[in-house]
Order: C-alpha cells, then sequence, then structure tokens
C-alpha cells in the first residue's frame, strides 16, 4: 500500500448487527457488504458510546465521548473549538469529502475541515446557527427539483421542503441511498488520481420505516428476536417500560406494533431498507475497484447505533440493551492478510479515530480517549479492555427536544410526570467486561447487571442477587476510574 492510502468510511444509520452475514444472519440479502466483510477483519462486539445518533456521531467524527465533546443528545452542535477528523492532522495532500446526513450541527453546510459536501437532510432547519442561511436546502433537494418533484411541506422558516416520508415513498432511482452513491461515485472518479477520504453515510435503515423496498421480504417468512416474548417487568428500568407501552399503543411509520404480525411486517420493512443501503453502497465500492483503488484504499464499515426492532417488543434505540448499543463494525487494510478475520473480544467506536489515523501514517493526538486497534488489524491479539457507555440528555425518539422531555399520554397512566421526565434522562453509565459482565449504573437506583456470556438476551437481572454485590461494587470502580479519566461530572451514591 503506497504511502498515502485513501480511505472510504462508509456508515449507515440504526443498523443492526442481525442484518448481516457476518453476525449469523443469512437470510438478509446484502451480497455487496458480505462480499467486503470476506476480505476485512470483523468486529463481533463493537459498541457505541451512547445509542442515539448526534452523540455516537459525534464520538465517530473526534474520537472524544459525548460529555467531552459536548454533543449529549440530539441536535446539539459539535462545537467549531472541538477538532473533527480533517482537522486532527495534516491532510494537506488530501481531497476530504462528507456526504449524507450528518446530524452534528449546521446540516447542510460545509464545515470542520471537509473539503466537499453533499447533504441530504432538511429536518434540522430549525437548529442552524444564526450565521447560516435558513432558506439553503441540502444538495438532495436541488437533485429532486431536477428531476420534477414538488416539495411537499414547508419548514419552521417558511420554505418549502422535501419530507422524510416523501423522500422514502420515492422511486429508487430517486431515493436518498441512490442519491448519495451516484454523489460518491462521481467524487472517487474525480479524485482517482489524488489521495483522499471520503466519508459516506447512508441515513437508511433509520426510520421512517419504510420504502420503495417494503415488499422484498415476505413478513411471514421473519423471524422475530431471540427475547420477543420477555416481558419487561419491575425489574426493568421505567424508561424501558415506557418505550414498551408506547409502540404497543403508538405503533410506528404507520403500522401497528400489537401482534406478532404486525412486528413482522416491520421487520420485513427493516430488512428491505437495509437490502436497499446494500445495493448502493456496493455502487460504491464496485467504483473503487474499477478505478484501480482497491489496493491503495482503507475501507471502514460500520452504524452510529443498533436497532431494537422487536427485542422486547421495543423498537429504534436510546436503551443500553444490547441491540441498541451495538453496531457492525469491519475495517479492509489492503496488504493485511486477514480478510475474513473476526475479533471476538470487545472494542469501542471511540477507538475508530485513533485507528485510522495510525493506519494513514500519522500522528495520534494525545487528547484522543481510545486507542489504536492497528496491531489487532495485524494481528495482534486484541487487549482485555472494558468498555464504557453513557447516557446524558432526554431523548426518546417520540418527537425529540432538545433539553426537554416530549411526553405521551399513554405514559402518565403508568407514572407522575416528574417520574418520566426523570426515568428519560436518568444518565446512566455502562460498563462491560471481556469477560462478559455488563452492568448499568442508574443514578436514579435502576441499576442492571446482566450475565451477556449467557444471557445476551438479557432477560434476567441480576441486580438484587446477593452473590453478585462484590461484582457489582468491582464494576462500580471500574465506571468511577473511567469517570476520572474523562471527567464524567455524573455523580452516583457511595455505596
Amino acid at each position: 500500500m503506497a504511502t498515502r492510502p485513501n480511505l472510504l468510511f462508509l456508515f449507515t444509520d440504526e443498523q443492526a448487527t442481525a442484518t448481516l452475514a457476518a453476525y449469523g444472519n443469512t437470510q438478509i440479502r446484502m451480497p455487496n457488504l458480505n462480499r467486503l466483510a470476506e476480505d476485512s477483519v470483523i468486529f463481533d462486539n463493537t459498541y457505541v458510546t451512547q445509542p442515539v445518533c448526534t452523540p455516537s456521531r459525534s464520538t465517530l467524527l473526534t474520537g472524544l465521548y459525548p460529555h467531552t465533546n459536548g454533543c449529549t443528545e440530539n441536535n446539539v452542535a459539535l462545537p467549531d473549538e472541538v477538532p473533527c477528523f480533517p482537522e486532527l492532522a495534516d491532510w494537506s495532500a488530501y481531497r476530504t469529502a462528507y456526504y449524507g446526513k450528518w446530524h452534528l450541527g449546521d446540516e447542510i453546510f460545509r464545515q470542520h475541515g471537509f473539503d466537499d459536501w453533499r447533504s441530504v437532510e432538511d429536518e434540522y432547519g430549525k437548529y442552524y446557527s444564526d450565521k447560516r442561511d435558513k432558506s439553503a436546502h441540502s444538495t438532495y433537494h436541488d437533485f429532486l427539483l431536477d428531476a420534477g418533484f414538488e416539495p411537499d411541506r414547508e419548514s419552521a422558516s417558511g420554505h418549502k421542503t422535501f419530507s422524510r416520508g416523501m423522500s422514502a415513498r420515492l422511486p429508487e432511482a430517486f431515493s436518498k441511498p441512490a442519491y448519495i452513491a451516484n454523489e460518491a461515485t462521481q467524487f472517487i472518479r474525480d479524485n482517482a488520481e489524488q489521495p483522499f477520504a471520503l466519508w459516506v453515510n447512508f441515513l437508511e435503515p433509520h426510520m421512517p420505516f419504510f420504502s420503495c423496498r417494503d415488499d422484498q421480504y415476505p413478513p411471514e417468512d421473519m423471524p422475530v428476536p431471540r427475547n420477543f416474548y420477555h416481558v419487561l417487568d419491575e425489574a426493568n428500568p421505567l424508561k424501558t417500560r415506557l418505550f414498551r407501552q408506547a409502540y404497543y399503543e403508538e405503533g410506528h411509520s404507520g403500522l401497528p406494533l400489537r401482534s406478532e404480525a404486525d412486528w413482522k411486517r416491520m421487520i420485513a420493512h427493516y430488512w428491505g431498507l437495509n437490502s436497499l443501503v446494500d445495493t448502493h453502497m456496493g455502487r460504491i465500492l464496485q467504483e473503487l475497484e474499477k478505478q484501480g483503488l482497491m489496493d491503495n484504499t482503507i475501507i471502514v464499515y460500520t452504524s452510529d447505533h443498533g436497532d431494537m426492532m422487536g427485542s422486547h417488543r421495543l423498537l429504534a434505540k436510546c436503551t443500553m440493551f444490547q441491540e441498541a448499543v451495538q453496531v457492525p463494525f469491519m475495517i479492509r487494510i489492503p496488504g493485511l492478510a486477514s480478510g475474513g478475520k473476526h475479533v471476538a473480544a470487545p472494542v469501542s467506536q471511540i477507538d475508530v479515530i485513533p485507528t485510522l489515523l495510525d493506519a494513514m501514517g500519522q500522528a495520534i493526538p494525545d487528547t484522543m480517549q481510545g486507542n489504536s486497534l492497528l496491531p489487532v488489524l495485524q494481528g495482534a491479539s486484541p487487549a482485555e479492555e472494558n468498555i464504557f457507555i453513557e447516557w446524558s440528555g432526554l431523548n426518546n425518539g417520540f418527537g425529540d427536544i432538545v433539553g426537554q422531555a416530549s411526553l405521551l399520554d399513554c405514559w402518565k397512566e403508568m407514572a407522575t410526570e416528574e417520574e418520566i421526565i426523570a426515568a428519560l434522562g436518568d444518565p446512566v453509565r455502562t460498563v462491560i467486561t471481556p469477560d462478559g459482565w455488563k452492568y448499568n449504573w442508574s443514578p436514579l437506583g435502576e441499576s442492571e447487571l446482566y450475565h451477556i456470556a449467557v444471557d445476551s438476551g438479557e432477560t434476567i437481572n441480576l441486580v438484587k442477587r446477593p452473590e453478585h454485590k462484590e461484582r457489582i461494587a468491582a464494576m462500580r470502580e471500574l465506571i468511577r476510574g473511567w469517570q476520572q479519566r474523562t471527567d464524567d461530572k455524573v455523580e452516583f451514591d457511595q455505596e
């Protein structure tokens, strides 16, 4: 590999690990990512730093935990003074680009050192900073206008835009994945003769959970998760019980979620979204190969968080359950004879930026809070590291408002308004140990302990079992040590 390798960073929004053959799902059709996996190192147990969009993305782009970089909830902008990937090293010889959903503030505007920018989201106009033009639109908006489509709604600023719902119903050639692939393949063609770092993010399979691929999978053929029938009760935090009630009462994306058949229909739609992404991600990979760049390009694939998709009868993210905090993660580095290798040891996305800098021959700043995985990619045994995950803010997926809790009527029958708000914002800190123990420490007093090595579905909360008292004390000390190292200010009792 040349001394200046290219980088192609591919990531999705809200993709569960259970959507890929590399993680055990041989039923879903994902030929392009399956092919990439055959030539990559596959990390079997990869965790986000916070299971919701903005905070997780902030880590992927900065190498810092959300409480450090300031992006602790959705729609909080990454501060100008917090360096992003293009600002963490000398990339003067490179062409850098970010294409797709950003969700770190000023959505459609080029920023944080990227040379090129393509945007697909007009949902976040009300969060633009004062220095931005509130009437500006995403480049995807312009693409749809040029194709003859008419916007279907009016934004908060009074400008016509295309809603997510409308764009999700368009023919495939005009879908967001198709558009992003169009732009990314053009970028590769235009920059085939110079080093580049191209970040590509697909909104899908994120909600709305419908698309031009709704009929690709028969609902009756869909499996339900292994913990689909697990009943959330008083042993589980109030927040997760609120979520379950909301999905039962409200459904999602125009679909009911009461019966097993309802959930199978939702899963079928979700699988269709994943296959849609795979098709157009494959076009980008094929263009890389066509231009003869595969032997000089590092390829990364991951997602910003998972999706519950029926586990415990929950949907989406915002919980500490495995399905929400685990993500697919694979890296292909040309010249390393490690294709198809699986790494079982748990790793965190806090390690992604240090790994990329290391693999691309750049110095790793002292400010980074993770470690390079390059030695593992080169064949070394992974270190036995503890994984830390945080929760901040009040995001719940039911009408998020920055700094506020959105409340549903069906919740008010389960708890007081004060109890609901406290539950949504409970700043849980989680540690996962290499030997398969997981402790969610709740300042509200709703802690959980799971032995995920034997109870991967997290159906038995062991936190009140007296035989685990010493284990819990030790895991609390691990969390306190992490807090001290990363200057995390959340306070717990002194038990």
